[in-house]
């Protein structure tokens, strides 16, 4: 049997959706779609104002831009992270300043935060690993005392709660993903979600997202012609892609229950390997509520999560590692750090293992990966 890392979980109402909006005739940016999974986001995670975009590494340009980040500024972030977290800082002329993880969580440290700011310090980007939220409390009381900007980087983090509050709704910005690897899927597309209740950032926001011309007061009929106001990039995505999206999020809780479910078979399944030292499983704290995005573990050294990665790869089973670390990657030793300079982090990346885990995960391909956990695992 194949079980692959990851599989779309589709409806009747993706191809039904796209249809239609093929028949509406208005497939680019900014249509039917766009406007109604864009107010579905706003009215249940209750965001200020939510901008779809074609990414979520656009999402984080943005966020990086209407911050205002100047040459020589600093931008504090975990080195476990996909490059899109830190290329968002770089393109803006400012430098990634990379912290700890926590090792029960991954998630970004929020001592090592407070040990890294410098007066040239102007954002921090906490990172929600795994759909499971950092600790925004503490994050935003730092950032708070020093006066700093927070962009939640929510991409992994969609329809997942922090203390009650959706993640991406809690910092002056977030950014989602729905790349066909998240939970809510279109492909390629993104949100951005300005939380301030600033008018002038949020028509910033549109100017930039619109190619730096004022088209969306043209969309809405508030002028009968546009101008270009301010720089901007096509930050837009296609109609066709917001159709899909739209069918996702209106099963957003079916396929997150259905995923939880995975993800209870599997901690049942690795406690007792827990038990018994030879691995740790990720832990979810009690102020958060998961959109179960990953299920892993880590292993106590590398050798043996290689073992038990080629072993289940062998088997069918697409087992994977996760993020090498930014700050040992070629580009941050070009930036002036060393491998040992986040040991957590390197060891985290080094010793980690994702299960396979998708909505539409049969109980015979669940069965099996369970199994291969008993065999492989079972033998060390």
């Amino acid at each position: 049997m194949n079980i692959p890392s990851n599989k779309p979980y589709w409806t009747e109402k993706e191809k039904r959706n796209i249809l239609d909006a093929l028949e509406r005739g208005k497939i680019s940016g900014d249509g039917y779609y766009t406007e109604r999974v864009a107010a579905l986001l706003e009215d249940n995670f209750g965001a200020r104002k939510v901008l779809m975009t074609t990414s979520g590494t656009h999402a984080l340009e943005m966020a990086a831009m209407l911050i205002s980040l100047e040459p020589e500024d600093e931008v504090i972030m975990p080195s476990f992270t996909f490059a899109s977290t830190a290329n968002a800082v770089l393109l803006n002329g400012a430098k990634p300043v990379f912290v700890e993880v926590k090792q029960e969580s991954l998630n970004v440290d929020s001592i090592d935060i407070e040990r890294k700011i410098t007066e040239k310090t102007k954002a921090i980007i906490p990172v929600h690993y795994a759909g499971v939220a950092c600790d925004m409390d503490r994050i935003m009381a730092i950032a708070l005392n020093h006066n700093l900007k927070v962009i939640e980087d929510a991409a992994q983090g969609v329809n997942a709660k922090y203390r009650g509050k959706y993640l991406g709704t809690i910092a002056d910005f977030g950014c989602y993903s729905f790349h066909g690897t998240k939970n809510y899927i279109c492909g390629e597309g993104g949100a951005l979600l300005v939380n301030q209740e600033n008018t002038q950032i949020i028509e910033k926001a549109e100017v930039m997202r619109q190619k730096g011309t004022d088209r969306w007061l043209f969309s809405r009929g508030d002028v009968n012609k546009y101008n270009w106001i301010d720089t901007g990039s096509s930050y837009s995505p296609s109609d066709l892609l917001m159709a899909v999206l739209l069918a996702q999020l209106e099963n957003m809780q079916e396929i997150t229950e259905k995923r939880k479910a995975v993800y209870k078979v599997y901690r049942n399944a690795f406690e007792p390997y827990e038990r018994r030292g030879i691995l740790k499983i990720m832990k979810i704290p009690q102020e958060c509520d998961p959109n179960y995005h990953i299920f892993w573990v880590i292993f106590n050294t590398q050798e043996i999560r290689d073992f038990v990665l080629k072993e289940f790869n062998r088997k069918g089973v697409a087992a994977s590692f996760h993020y090498l670390p930014l700050h040992s990657s070629p580009m941050g030793k070009k930036m002036g750090y060393k491998p040992c300079d986040l040991p957590v982090t390197e060891k985290a990346a080094k010793c980690l293992l994702r299960l396979p885990i998708y909505s539409g995960m049969t109980e015979s391909e669940l069965h099996y990966v369970i199994q291969n956990v008993e065999t492989i695992i079972g033998a060390l």
